[in-house]
């Protein structure tokens, strides 16, 4: 008598899904940790974008994604210039990716104007609700979700701890980029700002480059010694300006005191590279972006940068250092 081999239930099960899949044309789909899936990350470029990336690809290694196993990550940068950003998302829609993670209100706003399809990760875009990039923070309604920036509160408490640090100081200048679609509403928190304070706001609407190197020796001839810089502007170059001119500057970005700017009042930026990781996670396993609520940081941080400050011949007032989340000598 012939023995009958035995195949267990689960293998003959597999191999009946498998037939079953050819005869209409089409394989077994794959699980989300066997899928190569792609990952479009869109930058202005200024401050430097790789420690940002770096800290994004960390996460999302915790998160189970390693590059060339189950994720591709496709960087478009500006390489500082935001005119080049519409075309450079253009590109990452063209090239269908399965998410985009974006940098910046204006970065947002680009990926925004080239799809309405593939899903959007937003980190820093200041006041989305306001800039129509979503409906509501709880609801963002389309293909965008993320963490929001508070670009101008944190800039109007830079107003607070300028007037803490610099008590003779009456103007601060601020430093807007021209083609930031933000930098109104930047503008407008800082002076409201300054109108509680008791100090005048002297806008300097620029755009990078020649009209930025100007900006400086004007705030000298105008007797300005402090500035608010706008963080999509390049930051290296603001912070090298500034200590050039004595000029006491800061940014709502961490980047700009590291740079040599004088000081910086941001969100942990560490903690906003990790949750935008979580944001494209969950989108990848299937989540809609649509009832992602937008999220808000919740850890800030002041750096201040002892060593331009001695160079400018400042000397910060103890009790300021003794708040300050990192004293750069």
């Amino acid at each position: 008598m012939r023995r009958r081999e035995y195949i267990p239930i689960s293998v003959r099960r597999r191999a009946f899904l498998a037939m079953a899949a050819a005869s209409v044309g089409f394989s077994p789909v794959a699980s989300p940790a066997q899928q190569l899936r792609t990952i479009g990350v869109l930058v202005i470029g200024k401050p430097e974008p790789t420690p940002m990336l770096q800290a994004f690809r960390d996460q999302l290694g915790e998160l189970g994604y390693a590059e060339g196993r189950n994720v591709h990550i496709v960087v478009r940068s500006a390489e500082g210039d935001p005119a080049r950003l519409p075309a450079l998302a253009a590109e990452l829609a063209h090239e269908k990716v399965d998410v985009i993670a974006t940098w910046m209100t204006p970065a947002v706003l680009a990926a925004k104007q080239a799809t309405s399809s593939i899903p959007i990760v937003m980190l820093g875009a200041a006041d989305p609700v306001g800039m129509g990039i979503v409906e509501s923070l709880a609801r963002p309604g389309a293909n965008i979700t993320g963490i929001a920036g508070l670009t101008a509160e944190l800039a109007g408490k830079i107003v607070e701890l300028f007037k803490e640090m610099l008590p003779g100081a009456v103007r601060i200048a601020v430093l807007c980029n021209a083609p930031d679609p933000f930098s109104k509403p930047f503008r407008e928190g800082i002076e409201a700002a300054g109108k509680a304070n008791d100090i005048e706001i002297v806008p300097l609407i620029v755009n990078a480059g020649a009209e930025l190197d100007a900006a400086f020796p004007t705030m000298v001839d105008a007797k300005i010694t402090a500035a608010i810089v706008q963080p999509s502007l390049p930051l290296a170059h603001a912070a090298e300006l500034a200590l050039r001119y004595r000029i006491a500057a800061a940014s709502p970005l961490s980047p700009f005191a590291r740079s040599g700017g004088l000081l910086s009042y941001a969100n942990d930026p560490q903690e906003s590279y990790r949750e935008a990781a979580g944001f494209v996670d969950k989108i990848l396993k299937g989540s809609s972006p649509a009832d992602l609520p937008v999220e808000e940081p919740s850890k800030f941080e002041l750096v201040i940068n002892l060593k331009t400050a001695k160079a400018i011949g400042l000397i910060v007032p103890p009790a300021l250092l003794a708040r300050a989340d990192e004293v750069i000598e």
